[in-house]
């Protein structure tokens, strides 16, 4: 069942998504070669408890963390520990914030030193085609149109999309309906109407599709070995149209 969000509800989620926003950024920041995934969660942790949040993620159907650290191959889910940024590593940071009820579910991915041009690129379209799956979510709209805005950018581009992970509605729940796909077709779908809110969130991967889970059950990696990048906000639609909810 897909909730529409009141304007109280709306205003409660902008905060949380604007905790979730700045803990993100304030994460990025913290990236450097050296730093251990761990620490990178206990950033992430300590400024969402600072702001007076809840970490959505912490315990989240038995996650054990705060925020997903995902390095390299790493897709999504991965379980921060003891591995050590290393100088031309990519890193993908995927966290929420529950504040009053709600939640703001956002997610980047960052150089941990500098960018490599291959790297920059994937970072790139993947941003991108986020952005211009984002502008497609009207009302009166469809859902498929979000999903083939991402899509279309991101081959055109020459990268393969994560079809087993999707997007999500967002509100109360960390997880609602509607699923959002990062592939469909214009024009088929379910219709977008304002007081929706979702999180859209490309997964790109620089070689094949096809992806494998670690026996933790959580970590996502490529199963060609090759890097892959993820951004996420969670958007709210408007009868203006889209309003990131995420941004600080």
């Amino acid at each position: 069942m897909i909730i529409l969000k009141t304007t109280r509800e709306l205003s409660l989620m902008r905060d949380a998504g604007r905790i979730a926003a700045e803990a993100l950024l304030r994460t990025g920041e913290a990236v450097k070669p050296g730093m251990t995934t761990q620490e990178l969660n206990q950033v992430a942790h300590d400024f969402i408890i600072k702001a007076g949040a809840v970490p959505t993620f912490l315990h989240y159907n038995g996650f054990p963390a705060s925020a997903c650290i995902s390095v390299n191959d790493e897709v999504i889910h991965g379980i921060p520990g003891k591995r050590v940024l290393r100088d031309g590593d990519i890193v993908s940071i995927d966290l929420g914030a529950t504040y009053r009820g709600y939640v703001g579910d956002t997610a980047a991915t960052f150089a941990v030193g500098a960018f490599s041009e291959e790297d920059e690129r994937l970072c790139r379209v993947t941003r991108e085609s986020l952005h211009l799956g984002i502008a497609a979510a009207v009302p009166d709209g469809r859902l498929g149109d979000v999903s083939a805005a991402v899509q279309k950018h991101c081959e055109e581009n020459g990268y393969s999309l994560v079809r087993e992970y999707t997007g999500h509605g967002v509100g109360k729940d960390l997880h609602e309906d509607p699923s959002v796909p990062n592939v469909g077709t214009q024009g088929r779908g379910l219709w977008l109407r304002a007081g929706m809110t979702i999180a859209i969130e490309p997964m790109v991967n620089a070689g094949k599709a096809a992806i494998r889970v670690l026996p933790d059950g959580w970590t996502v990696l490529t199963a060609d070995k090759q890097k892959s990048a993820h951004f996420e906000h969670t958007i709210a639609i408007t009868p203006n149209g889209p309003v990131i909810m995420t941004s600080v």
